[in-house]
């Protein structure tokens, strides 16, 4: 069964803050249990703020291993590339040993470096948190409607996204089943426009944020005028609380 844990906050600000919170005490967990910290970064405008804020924090940025969720298949200096976004507000002020940056290279197209990007999460076991979004379309990371999201156990690491929906057409974006291969998953939403897609997850409709699905559940931190009421046809039950 699907477990979501829902947490409301009173807006986009008290989200940045709990986002900041729990990603460092799950930093501090896992350097203190195994050494090193896995994180796999979101794209999109919502997490923007929640990098930045994470720039000041006492860490141990050397115990620090990032990843990408996704990635559009542009210049590696283009702007809306997110690993560049990252890197402007947070990455390129830390010291995080560049090694332990591991980029998608969308720029050598979405087939090379799909297949690149899956060697190099080859010898990665569990990542220690994901952070995910959510689009108005229910898509996250770039899994969106009508795509294959990799769901299956034996689904690749990573998948080449040719005709996503959204510009750039190419992207890679790692598979459902690769983020479900994680100690903790937490979804970022706010925005006005997503009040249609956090209904359809909570009525138990067949989004692509449902199929990450770790064995400890999901964690999703939204803004509270996303949870008011929306009628949706043929609503079903939710699974989540």
């Amino acid at each position: 069964m699907e477990l979501c844990r829902w947490h409301a906050v009173d807006d986009a600000l008290a989200l940045q803050q709990m986002a900041i919170e729990m990603i460092l005490a799950s930093a501090a967990r896992a350097i203190h249990e195994r050494g090193q910290f896995h994180l796999v970064l979101a794209g999109g405008n919502t997490p923007r703020e929640i990098y930045h804020g994470l720039g000041a924090a006492q860490t141990d940025w050397s115990a620090w291993h990032i990843y990408f969720g996704d990635e559009r298949c542009l210049p590696s200096d283009d702007s809306d590339r997110n690993s560049r976004m990252a890197a402007e507000v947070w990455l390129d002020c830390v010291p995080i040993p560049p090694l332990q940056l591991h980029t998608i290279p969308g720029e050598l197209g979405a087939f090379q470096a799909a297949r690149i990007y899956a060697e190099t999460l080859r010898t990665v076991g569990d990542f220690d948190l994901v952070l995910l979004g959510l689009g108005e379309d229910g898509h996250t990371a770039s899994l969106f409607p009508g795509h294959d999201w990799g769901t299956a156990p034996d689904s690749p690491a990573t998948l080449a996204v040719l005709d996503a929906p959204k510009p750039p057409p190419q992207r890679v974006s790692l598979s459902a089943a690769r983020l479900s291969r994680a100690r903790q998953v937490v979804f970022l939403v706010s925005g006005e426009f997503k009040h249609r897609a956090v209904a359809e997850w909570r009525a138990g409709k067949d989004i692509a944020a449902r199929a990450i699905m770790p064995a400890a559940g999901v964690d999703v931190l939204v803004t509270s005028s996303l949870l008011l009421p929306l009628v949706l046809p043929n609503q079903g039950d939710s699974k989540c609380i």
